[in-house]
């Protein structure tokens, strides 16, 4: 009979990722890994974002429903289990990923969906990976993550003068508002090495926006359209930054204000 084990959040793991469990606790979500195929193929996509969760999400987690991050993680669907007297699942997963950092750094193209990302990437576009990334945590947002006034004018430029330094550029509270749609906090964190920011908003009628940034180095493009985890998204680029507003609001609206709100961050 197969015990059955309480699914650790995503706190669980990513402390359990950066060393920070008991070793009574770690050698738990260890055994739970290498049980439950959800729960590792989990643990595989934090550990490929190398965000820091914990730090970043802490307060957004704390106000998720838990029950519904539970009912995302079971849905996600289990890989053929490790056969009998093999090497245990989650030992050969963590090769598996050295494997597939060489792989991107060779310039091989792989398929993104063994490591449970689970979304379409077209091969012209190396920044997608990024905005898989940001789409997965982003449609765990509610309006209640996000309940509570908006921060006035003073605090929002206090916060986007936070991201300046890691980001190199210079954001106001002007170049990145959207019309009719509350800013409710500016977050700096961390994907595969680099800062990355996240400007959220809040829309009345559709629920949680986020603006994000990186430094990239793969030359301008201009704003295009795509979907991820139901949601709609406009991307683009410059010279240095790789840009995407992300949001429920449909396309033709979504269009409009990723147009205008990259011609701003770019005057």
């Amino acid at each position: 009979m197969t015990t059955k084990h309480t699914i650790p959040s995503d706190e669980d793991l990513t402390a359990f990722i950066d060393g920070e469990l008991t070793a009574e606790e770690a050698a738990r979500i260890e055994a739970i890994v290498n049980e439950d195929e959800s729960t590792a193929e989990r643990l595989e996509f934090l550990a490929r974002a190398s965000l820091p969760f914990k730090q970043a999400f802490a307060p957004l987690l704390a106000e998720a429903p838990r029950e519904k991050l539970e009912t995302m993680l079971a849905a996600i669907p289990p890989q053929q289990s490790a056969k009998s007297g093999s090497t245990p699942a989650f030992a050969t997963r963590r090769r598996f990923l050295g494997a597939l950092a060489a792989s991107l750094v060779a310039g091989i193209a792989i398929d993104r969906a063994v490591i449970g990302i689970g979304a379409r990437f077209s091969p012209k576009d190396e920044n997608s990976e990024w905005r898989a990334v940001v789409a997965d945590y982003i449609s765990l947002y509610t309006a209640e993550t996000f309940a509570g006034p908006a921060p006035g004018r003073e605090d929002q430029a206090a916060q986007l003068a936070g991201l300046d330094e890691k980001l190199g550029l210079s954001l106001s509270p002007e170049a990145v508002s959207l019309p009719g749609i509350d800013f409710k906090r500016a977050l700096l964190l961390q994907y595969d090495g680099k800062a990355l920011a996240q400007i959220a908003y809040l829309d009345p009628e559709t629920g949680p926006m986020a603006l994000c940034i990186v430094k990239s180095d793969k030359g301008p493009k201009a704003p295009d359209l795509e979907s991820r985890k139901g949601m709609n998204v406009v991307y683009w680029s410059n010279a240095t930054h790789a840009f995407m507003l992300i949001g429920r609001i449909p396309v033709d609206r979504m269009k409009e204000l990723g147009e205008d709100v990259s011609k701003r961050l770019s005057a």
